[in-house]
């Protein structure tokens, strides 16, 4: 175990409260019962900021503080940064750079990443963001190896969280590598969540149905999504089409992107989520109705695809409060 020294946050104009939040609770809030010393947090800044909620802030430190930290870290980046055609302060890749060339570890939350690849930092390393953005980030980057299916990456001395809460996964990663797995478990304890989330970002990334507006492909795949239930092949989607096989399954990957049988099975999987969020089914008949057979079949196509087991995974989705409230209290005592 180390000393977990100093985390500078770069605080910017226009930014996300969430996550700046998560690194103020985690890091800021001096818990010595647990470890003395506790971190040493300073909010780092080129001036006076709004954040993107209309919140004033005058971070006592300048930007030259991320440069001498420990431990630095990036939480979500202004919308014009990532969405827009703006790019990040030149000052603050500046110093992101330098900070690195020091030796300190770089941390970012969710679209924090995009800092960190602007400042060519990424290049040649795994990391991951929100969901949502990670082929954005694919596209802006194309050096940087993006797995969108994590809450976060571990590439040494550069972590990565996915998007949103994944950063409260990261922090307490990093407090479990700093002051030990029992520090981290209290932290997570007193902050009533997981110590360790199971699966990735595969467990909350919705799978819709594919848009083919004028393709002639949206009354059979409207008739298979009714049918999940029951055995469905190529030749009988072909045959409800109009089409041969092959024709169906050119048509298919030109609408979809994927084949007849993939897109199946990928409408089977969101099936049997929906099923696992909003009903009290057992797992065997859940595998029954979206087509995917026994509870054991259900189970390794489910974990396979999601990362964590269909159980696990109603665990965390229930939408029943009472059962939810129940669940919580059994992780947290």
């Amino acid at each position: 175990m180390k000393a977990p020294g100093v985390v500078a946050v770069a605080v910017i104009d226009g930014m996300p409260m969430f996550e700046l939040s998560i690194a103020c609770e985690t890091f800021g809030l001096e818990r010595l019962d647990l470890a003395d010393p506790w971190y040493e947090l300073r909010l780092a800044a080129s001036g006076p900021v709004r954040t993107r909620n209309g919140f004033a802030l005058t971070p006592p430190y300048g930007l030259d503080a991320l440069v001498s930290a420990d431990t630095v870290v990036v939480p979500a980046l202004p919308g014009v940064y990532v969405d827009g055609d703006a790019r990040p302060d030149a000052d603050l890749l500046d110093a992101l750079r330098a900070a690195h060339d020091r030796g300190a570890r770089l941390v970012s939350f969710c679209t924090g990443a995009f800092a960190l690849a602007a400042a060519g930092l990424l290049d040649g390393r795994t990391a991951t963001t929100h969901w949502m953005r990670a082929d954005l980030l694919r596209a802006r980057h194309p050096r940087v190896r993006v797995d969108a299916s994590v809450l976060y990456v571990d590439d040494g001395d550069i972590l990565t969280s996915a998007g949103r809460s994944a950063g409260l996964d990261l922090c307490l990663h990093v407090i479990r590598q700093d002051l030990g797995s029992e520090v981290a478990n209290q932290v997570a304890r007193r902050l009533v969540v997981q110590a360790h989330r199971p699966g990735g970002q595969a467990q909350y990334i919705q799978a819709p149905m594919p848009r083919t507006e004028g393709d002639g492909l949206a009354p059979v795949l409207q008739w298979a999504t009714e049918r999940l239930h029951r055995p469905l092949t190529v030749a009988q989607l072909a045959r409800q089409a109009g089409l041969s096989s092959r024709t169906l399954a050119r048509r298919f990957h030109d609408a979809t992107g994927t084949t007849p049988l993939r897109w199946l099975h990928a409408q089977r999987l969101s099936r049997a989520r929906q099923l696992l969020e909003s009903t009290d089914l057992p797992v065997d008949r859940v595998g029954e109705e979206c087509g995917l057979g026994s509870a054991g079949n259900l189970r390794h196509h489910f974990t396979r695809a999601v990362g964590v087991t269909p159980t696990e995974y109603r665990r965390a989705f229930q939408r029943d409060p009472h059962v939810s409230f129940t669940r919580i209290r059994r992780l947290v005592t």
